[in-house]
């Protein structure tokens, strides 16, 4: 038999299934719209990776820095060409050992600069010899010339005798006027063959020395020709000429080098000066004479900036340093030896500044997080920066003294403003 049933619970039962639908529908909209209402949760960054520096107030020495190394001092170097073609029989010294300047480092062969140096030297003595004998000629000559006008001088003067005589008899009335006039003629005549014997003379002395000017000249000539080639083959030896250290053979025994070639160079370890690569950015402001400290890995160096070059290369200026000699000397100093610079631009006082940041050039405006009074936090804070030096830079506008400051790259959270520090 079929139980009829009760419509009237089925209805309740639809309200109560429809409002159970309702209230989680409900439910679930009002849950949705709390969390789109949330705040994102602040990205953690461990405040162990960070470098945090603190903005102070003071002085700051405006610095630029550069690699390099010392080199010698260019008037300190002694670089030995081969003045002759040659051929290299022997090589006595080895890089790297002190030297004198009479120290031979090695020894050279080219017979032909022989051959000339004994030619040069038979050469200077024939002119020599030759200078004697026409010097020995002219002086007979002259001699000769001397003795014809003192036997003229010794007839004029026994001639003037007789007419002065001849003229005091004249007076007494002893002699004749054609006597006096005879002697008076004779002593005129051989006053003006004196006088002529007297020019011989001065004019063959002028020859003379023209003659053995002439004969000087070749002489010196043929003294300078065998100075040279003597000189060549004293350069067959060759020697230090300076107190050093031989830093350079570039040649080998059994070879022909061309004149002119570079056989060695030498140098003196304590003349030398440092040669710095500073980008090209910082070195604008870089003046000759600005100070400037030399780290050798063994000890500071004290200099001065004694040159700076005009041209850029592979984007560094080579700025020369030279060295004081003043004070001690670190030990183990040699050409080429790798040194750190650091060259002092100017002073800066009653400035803001902080330590320089992993990003951010001077007179720029960078974003870098402030470190909140919380410690906890930190928040994105636009910098305006003015000059740098090496490690830190000067602070226009954006923060005070005693701010605190991350200075390490955080150019992955440049999507974040506001940072968790988790210590």
């Amino acid at each position: 038999m079929d139980i009829v049933r009760d419509e009237s619970v089925k209805k309740k039962k639809r309200q109560k299934q429809t409002a159970m639908v309702v209230v989680a529908v409900i439910a679930v909209l009002g849950a949705t719209l709390g969390v789109s209402r949330l705040k994102p949760a602040l990205q953690s960054v461990e405040f162990g990776t960070v470098w945090p520096d603190t903005v102070k107030r003071g002085s700051m020495l405006r610095q630029v820095h550069g690699l390099g190394s010392l080199i010698p001092i260019p008037e300190d170097v002694r670089l030995i060409p081969a003045e002759t073609d040659v051929h290299v029989e022997r090589i006595l010294v080895l890089p790297g050992t002190p030297v004198k300047p009479d120290t031979v480092i090695m020894e050279l062969s080219n017979p032909q600069v022989e051959q000339e140096a004994l030619d040069s030297d038979l050469a200077l003595r024939s002119a020599q010899a030759e200078y004697q004998n026409t010097k020995a000629k002219i002086d007979s000559d002259l001699m000769s010339l001397r003795s014809g006008a003192a036997t003229v001088e010794a007839d004029y003067e026994n001639a003037k005798r007789d007419a002065d005589q001849n003229r005091e008899l004249k007076k007494i009335g002893v002699v004749s006027d054609a006597v006096l006039r005879t002697s008076l003629s004779k002593e005129k005549e051989l006053a003006t063959r004196k006088k002529i014997e007297e020019e011989r003379i001065a004019e063959s002395t002028k020859a003379i020395e023209t003659q053995l000017a002439v004969q000087q000249s070749t002489i010196e000539q043929k003294k300078a020709l065998s100075q040279l080639k003597h000189r060549q083959k004293d350069s067959l030896k060759v020697r230090a000429a300076i107190p050093g250290v031989l830093q350079e053979v570039p040649v080998q025994v059994g070879q022909r080098v061309p004149q002119g070639t570079i056989l060695a160079k030498v140098v003196q370890p304590e003349h030398l000066q440092a040669e710095l690569k500073i980008p090209e950015t910082q070195a604008k402001d870089i003046l000759i004479g600005q100070k400037a400290e030399i780290d050798t890995h063994n000890g500071i160096l004290k200099g001065s900036v004694s040159r700076v070059d005009p041209a850029v290369l592979a984007g560094t200026v080579t700025v020369d340093v030279k060295l004081e000699l003043d004070g001690p000397r670190p030990n183990g100093l040699r050409p080429d030896l790798s040194v750190d610079g650091t060259i002092t631009l100017e002073k800066l006082d009653n400035v803001l500044y902080v330590g320089r940041p992993a990003f951010g050039q001077e007179k720029s405006t960078v974003g870098m997080f402030k470190i909140d009074p919380d410690g906890k936090t930190a928040t994105r804070t636009p910098v305006e920066m003015g000059r740098s030096s090496v490690n830190t830079i000067e602070i226009i506008r954006g923060l005070k003294e005693g701010d605190q400051v991350i200075l390490s790259d955080m150019s992955r959270y440049d999507n974040q403003d506001r940072i968790k520090l988790d210590r």
